[in-house]
Formats: C-alpha cells, sequence, structure tokens
C-alpha cells in the first residue's frame, strides 16, 4: 500500500489556504504529523496553532515550491529530523484564464511552475527515500483542465497536463516498487482561487454550472480516503466523473459542448 491510513508522517504543500489547508487538518485530526509548505509564514503558523488539541501536529517550512534548492534544503531536513515521510501531496498551484495572446510569457512561466515544477521538485526530493523504503504516496491535486480543456486558459490548461503527464508517468516508472502516485481531480471548489485569479470566474464554461461546488473541508474527506489506496485516479463530484465518462465515450461531441458554452473572444 502507499502509506498507513493514520498516524504517519506528511507533506502537504500549498497548506496555507483551499484544498492544502483543509487537508492538512483533517491529516493532523487522524494523528499524522503534517510538514506545512506554502510561501507565507504567518498563513503556516496560524494553520499550525489551529492543530492545537488535534491527535497530530503541524511542522511550518515556509518557502517557494517552484524553486528546487530550497525544496532539497527542505527535504534534507525532514529526511534528518522526521524521517522519510509516508506522503506527499501536492496542492500547490495558481494561475490566470487567458487565451495564449493574452498571456505573457512570464505568466505562463510562472503557472507552469505551480502546480507542476512544484510537484516535480516535491516528488523528486522525497522518491528516494520512498523507494529504500518500499513504501509512500504522492497525491496530486489536479484541475477539470487536464480532463477537457475549454476556451480562453491555454496556459493554465498547459500547465494541467503537465502535471497530469508527471503523474502518467510515475505510474510506469513505479511498477513493482510499492509507492504510489494518484491524481485526485475535483471541479470547483469554494476557496479563494478566482479572489486571487480575477477574471477567471467568467470564463468558465456554462456546461460547468451543472456541477456542484465543493467545499474544502469535503475535499480534505475525499483525499483521505484515497491515502493508502492503490487508486490512481479520482475524479469528484458525481457530475464531473458523468462528464469525464462522457468524454471518454463520445470525446468530439463533449469538446463541441464545452466550446459552444466557453468563453468567446470579445
Amino acid at each position: 500500500m502507499g502509506g498507513p491510513a493514520s498516524g504517519g508522517l506528511a507533506v502537504v504543500t500549498g497548506a496555507s489556504s483551499g484544498i492544502g489547508k483543509a487537508t492538512a487538518l483533517a491529516l493532523a485530526a487522524q494523528g499524522w504529523r503534517v510538514v506545512l509548505v506554502a510561501r507565507t509564514r504567518a498563513k503556516l503558523d496560524d494553520v499550525a496553532a489551529a492543530m492545537s488539541g488535534l491527535p497530530g501536529r503541524g511542522i511550518v517550512e515556509a518557502l517557494d515550491a517552484t524553486d528546487p534548492a530550497a525544496v532539497l534544503a527542505m527535504a534534507a531536513r525532514v529526511n534528518r529530523d522526521l524521517g522519510t515521510p509516508d506522503l506527499v501531496v501536492n496542492c500547490a498551484g495558481a494561475g490566470r484564464w487567458r487565451f495564449v495572446e493574452e498571456t505573457a510569457p512570464s505568466e505562463a512561466l510562472a503557472m507552469m511552475g505551480a502546480p507542476y515544477f512544484a510537484a516535480f521538485n516535491f516528488t523528486r526530493a522525497f522518491m528516494t527515500g520512498m523507494l529504500a523504503r518500499r513504501r509512500g504516496q504522492i497525491i496530486h491535486i489536479d484541475s477539470p483542465a487536464s480532463l477537457v480543456p475549454w476556451p480562453g486558459a491555454t496556459g493554465y490548461t498547459a500547465a494541467r497536463w503537465a502535471l497530469r503527464g508527471l503523474h502518467e508517468a510515475l505510474c510506469q516508472d513505479l511498477r513493482g516498487t510499492r509507492v504510489r502516485s494518484c491524481r485526485v481531480v475535483f471541479a470547483e471548489v469554494s476557496s479563494q482561487y478566482f479572489v486571487h485569479n480575477a477574471g477567471s470566474h467568467e470564463r468558465m464554461p456554462a456546461i460547468a454550472r451543472t456541477i456542484p461546488v465543493t467545499k474544502p473541508e469535503r475535499c480534505a474527506e475525499v483525499i483521505l480516503r484515497v491515502v493508502g489506496s492503490r487508486r490512481k485516479l479520482v475524479v469528484h463530484p458525481f457530475m464531473l466523473r458523468f462528464y469525464r465518462w462522457l468524454h471518454l465515450v463520445a470525446p468530439g461531441p463533449v469538446r463541441w459542448l464545452v466550446a459552444q458554452t466557453g468563453w468567446k473572444r470579445r
């Protein structure tokens, strides 16, 4: 299996808010020690303080997940002081939804940085220890854009497909090792994402409004059910799973529908 169901050591990126924060708190409630990773120390300190009284605890590591040297230094501290993690949850991600001609190269690079390079850095940093121990699990939090692209989100979509590619490659690389990779795809989540990425919500295809919005706490419940399992892909909620199935059966019509209900160039 990928790791213990409770009481292990987890590393969670993007842990200062949204799905990352909710997942970190849910893990601590089950007795996990959780390394909290994000750029803003004050926010991570608040999350660690919120774990007071829970069976587990939080260890704050404020850094930029897209900086490979910082990630390697952090991993060395964790391996030395806490041991090899049983679980890494790659939640770090950002990016506005824009057409390619609206997207500066620097912004496209930043969107590729999180989620893709952040996930790559953390996976690489802890993989050697997991392989040596023959146990571990990496969970990548991904977007519906990695299932079916929609208009007006070119750089964002490319970054999510890069994360999908990382997971798919890992599944091949890790055969026979007992180290697992899993990709969890959520539809719209009631977090601060759209506040920090102004103008993106308006570009959501109208068909997406048929999919219920999920709270971060519910996302955390879904993620915790994946911990220790052999599952490689989880899609939530049901309506998103239905559209994914429909896309597998009839990809052309589904892409046409998404395009027709999506954002149009002004």
